[in-house]
């Protein structure tokens, strides 16, 4: 069976003002030639196929002509889970109807959530999907006593799945979440934490023993451990925290049970996200810019150290695109930063809050009842983070 892995949509994105509907549109028109030529037979969506829980209509309009074109025109399956970013009852709605045409839609998180089961020539493939849910939900629906955390969540529902899987099929995970194996693997700054302190983390050791896990929620295409538990990545880049990564969704190939022919699939952006750097009179040389596309998403950082007049403006006339723009920090100021890190360093929270409090009011004390109010929420703050470790 030949099984596109995606993930992370994020239909409805804005980056830095800018909405990415059209250029999510270019690609997406990509992905269903890709499905054709490939003849793909179930396409598999890792969550976050919405930016947000409430998305704009005309994000909702491209979903439902995309998916129409792969259900309906092509007769793939599709396999479509919650993430962070989306909404699950929204996502849920109309699921039982939508089953019988192919379209698996899970948004919430069920006690009793049977395996999607497909067949090919050899034999059944049990696709197991877990949408995203915080872990005070799978406390909740399964019982669970005291604080969880987002490992002993996924540690739950891996194991509920295990006590009725059949282990002589090939079975496949479908999940969202931040896994982890030996190393830290790559984030970027698009991706929503789903927690703080290090609690959203999940150990990649849950998921021995499955064929295959197609992950969500990590932006840049990569291996957890080992080949066959994989990050899709995005579709696009949407911050310039990845304007490096090489974006791409994964072919798999299921063969006879043990056997996973796993390919990457590039999809060409309508205009990339890049980061040039340079003087003024640099990036506005016709021999620097006509290296790239002009009309790419760009961020410029400046390295005069001079005042300039309207940079931004000057810039815009050969980079239309423009979305950010930044001057390098000379070697005072990283000194300077440097300095004030190492200052921080050991000082009570509460003074640190003080002195903040008296340079941005221009040299007021803070009052007894705000050093109390400060010291309550932080050490509510850190009980919450004791908690969820």
């Amino acid at each position: 069976m030949r099984v596109l892995h995606t993930g992370d949509w994020h239909i409805g994105k804005l980056v830095h003002g800018v909405h990415m509907t059209e250029d999510q549109r270019w690609v997406l028109d990509q992905l269903i030639d890709l499905l054709e030529e490939e003849r793909v037979e179930v396409l598999i969506i890792a969550g976050d196929v919405y930016d947000r829980s409430i998305p704009p209509t005309e994000a909702v309009e491209l979903l439902d002509q995309v998916l129409s074109q792969v259900v309906m025109k092509l007769g793939i399956k599709v396999i479509l889970i919650s993430g962070n970013h989306d909404s699950p009852d929204r996502l849920d709605f109309g699921g039982k109807l939508l089953k019988d045409q192919g379209l698996h839609i899970v948004g919430k998180l069920k006690i009793d959530q049977e395996p999607i089961v497909l067949e090919d020539e050899f034999g059944e493939i049990h696709f197991h999907p877990i949408p995203y849910n915080d872990p005070a939900v799978t406390k909740a629906v399964y019982g669970m006593e005291g604080s969880v955390s987002h490992d002993e969540a996924m540690a739950e529902i891996l194991s509920a799945i295990r006590k009725r899987m059949d282990e002589s099929v090939r079975n496949v995970v479908v999940s969202h979440g931040f896994v982890v194996g030996s190393k830290d693997p790559e984030t970027s700054e698009s991706e929503r934490p789903l927690s703080i302190g290090g609690t959203e983390y999940v150990k990649v050791k849950h998921f021995d023993g499955f064929d295959y896990v197609a992950l969500g929620h990590l932006h840049r295409p990569q291996k957890v451990g080992k080949e066959t538990i994989r990050y899709a990545g995005s579709l696009l880049k949407y911050s310039f925290s990845e304007a490096q990564q090489h974006k791409s969704i994964t072919l798999l190939d299921l063969k006879e049970k043990g056997n996973i022919i796993i390919r990457e699939k590039n999809l060409a952006p309508r205009r990339d996200l890049r980061v040039i750097q340079g003087s003024l009179d640099d990036l506005l040389n016709k021999e620097v810019y006509t290296l790239g596309n002009q009309t790419d998403y760009i961020h410029a950082i400046l390295t005069d150290q001079e005042k300039l007049y309207e940079p931004m403006q000057k810039l815009r006339s050969v980079y239309p695109n423009i979305l950010q723009l930044e001057r390098e920090r000379s070697e005072q100021e990283r000194t300077l930063s440097s300095f004030l890190q190492r200052e921080m360093i050991g000082k009570d929270p509460t003074d640190l809050f003080s002195e903040f409090y008296s340079k941005v009011t221009g040299g007021n004390v803070l009052s007894q009842q705000a050093q109390r109010a400060f010291e309550k929420v932080f050490s509510e703050i850190q009980q919450e983070e004791r908690d969820n470790t």
